[in-house]
């Protein structure tokens, strides 16, 4: 056997072991694309795959998206909408769920590492590895400015109706969150599908299949916003910060 043929020998499995991973992802990701294409996602917010898969933020909401789609008939999801507010601004919810049972306004945080926060707060911490401490804004109040938006827009909905949700994500550890408010949850995402399940089991119907459809109607004119709207609401948010 020549050098050549010893060399190769020993290379090619080493080659093929390298490819593992790379097949492993090629899989991975076919199957989400799969996941993507049959679900409603897209079409609701105007993210494509790449864009979803890309941005955290983005994936993050997906994954919610899929999950309010498997709790069956009779609800109605949207994404990504861009309610007019006070003083010219707007208000982005991520997701809106509209059910029999109520309004359901979903805030997710797609993020890791430790959580600590009191809905009383003005700002929550986030703490990675390393001791990196980030602030954002209170969660709660940010949900509660969405779901006072939607109450100016649908004035026919009373405030019991509504339901809050701020949805992170499993990489990350809730270890000092404290909420106390009625119709607010804060929890993991692996926890959403059995706490909605719960909940919706205990609420009564308050609303009927002409009423969720109105609704749907009135709200989907402000979702799949064009970028102007987008770009004004993040120079907003920008100066608000400054």
């Amino acid at each position: 056997m020549s050098i050549s043929e010893i060399i190769i020998s020993n290379i090619m499995p080493l080659f093929y072991l390298a490819l593992i991973p790379l097949f492993i992802l090629i899989i991975r990701v076919y199957g989400l694309f799969i996941r993507f294409s049959k679900s409603g996602y897209s079409l609701s917010s105007g993210n494509r795959f790449y864009k979803t898969i890309s941005d955290k933020g983005a994936y993050g909401e997906f994954l919610i998206f899929e999950m309010l789609e498997a709790l069956g008939e009779g609800n109605r999801i949207l994404a990504n909408i861009y309610l007019p507010a006070d003083n010219g601004r707007t208000t982005e919810i991520d997701l809106l769920m509209i059910h029999p049972t109520g309004i359901y306004v979903f805030e997710s945080k797609n993020y890791s590492g430790w959580i600590f926060g009191d809905e009383k707060g003005r700002n929550w911490t986030q703490c990675l590895k390393g001791g990196k401490k980030i602030s954002f804004y209170n969660p709660v109040r940010q949900n509660r400015g969405h779901i006072n938006a939607l109450m100016e827009n649908l004035r026919d909905v009373g405030p019991e109706s509504f339901f809050s949700y701020i949805v992170f994500s499993e990489r990350c550890e809730l270890k000092n969150v404290s909420v106390s408010s009625s119709n607010t949850s804060v929890l993991k995402r692996n926890r959403l599908k059995t706490a909605l399940a719960e909940d919706i089991a205990r609420r009564r119907t308050v609303l009927g299949e002409s009423e969720i459809s109105g609704i749907y109607g009135i709200l989907s004119w402000y979702s799949l916003a064009d970028d102007s709207v987008k770009d004004n609401h993040i120079r907003v948010i920008k100066e608000d910060m400054e």
